[in-house]
């Protein structure tokens, strides 16, 4: 039979910013109830970087040693399990489970991220966070200096390489159709020596996530250490259609400066509402969320 629960607060994604919110909030002895499905996007990824205290751990080491410090304070409870459904009620929100439970919260916090739609290119997803890359600030240094491709297109393959040749004079982009480069962006490209490559991978080839070459559809061969890739993302489930999330330009879920999104009582933070993917800026989102969450909790009660 399915049973009701309530807590002060839900949030969906026990990862960082999840995690880090519900420290803030159990903190401040509020009822936390995190549900994580254990899947989280950087899971292949080796080693973190940009953190303080924390560079060069495992992700899963620095994930595992926050939850460790977050269920120590007893009002925070943790729950593996899949959020199917969640919606607005009188008293807040409710969520049902995938093992048919229902739990029910003044507010509710969506901190589960986002999905990567890796491309079906033989060997991408293989070498996806370990050589197929998304983020100078979180890998960068570990391949300064090496043969490093850009697969993007227009301002944002601009954008990267621009970060990038501060790292590498090894830089060429990738582009799999014909892209379109303002002449002033031409030009600045030509003269920092970064070549574009108008070509359709047709595989990556790699050994063990590590890259080794890229095969392209014309027979051509390109040797790489590192490729930053621009790849789309969706959001797990249903959820941020069906309680009526407003997007931002990026597509992400829009927030005010407290981390709120355009429902009452519903809050967001972590890579669902930020280009910046990183640990620390995950963290960061997350204690102010808890904070904002807390102080909504403390002016409705006071």
């Amino acid at each position: 039979m399915k049973t009701t629960t309530s807590y002060d607060v839900i949030i969906i994604g026990g990862s960082y910013a999840g995690l880090s919110a519900a420290m803030a909030l159990g903190r401040s002895l509020r009822k936390v109830l995190i549900i994580d499905s254990g899947q989280p996007c950087n899971r292949q990824t080796p080693h973190s970087h940009n953190f303080l205290t924390q560079d060069g751990e495992t992700p899963a080491a620095i994930a595992r040693k926050a939850k460790e410090q977050v269920l120590a304070y007893p009002t925070v409870t943790f729950l593996q399990d899949l959020v199917l459904e969640a919606s607005s009620i009188d008293s807040g929100f409710e969520v049902l489970t995938q093992s048919d439970q229902s739990y029910r919260a003044q507010k509710l916090l969506l901190a589960f991220g986002i999905k990567d739609e890796l491309p079906k290119t033989p060997g991408f997803a293989e070498c996806w966070g370990i050589s197929m890359i998304h983020c100078p600030y979180c890998h960068g240094y570990e391949f300064r200096g090496k043969k490093t491709g850009i697969l993007a297109t227009g301002d944002r393959a601009y954008h990267q390489a621009m970060l990038v040749s501060n790292l590498s004079d090894q830089v060429k982009i990738i582009v799999p159709e014909p892209s379109i480069f303002t002449p002033e962006q031409q030009e600045k490209l030509e003269k920092k020596g970064i070549r574009i490559l108008d070509k359709e991978i047709l595989e990556i080839r790699h050994e063990k996530g590590y890259l080794d070459s890229v095969q392209f559809t014309d027979g051509a061969e390109e040797i790489f250490d590192a490729i930053y890739a621009d790849v789309p993302f969706s959001f797990p489930g249903t959820l941020v259609q069906n309680l009526g999330c407003k997007l931002a330009d990026s597509g992400r879920i829009w927030v005010d400066q407290f981390q709120q999104t355009n429902i009452p009582g519903l809050y967001a933070c972590g890579d669902c509402t930020t280009m910046m993917r990183s640990v620390a800026s995950a963290v960061a989102a997350g204690n102010l969320t808890g904070a904002m969450i807390n102080h909504a909790l403390a002016s409705e009660r006071f």
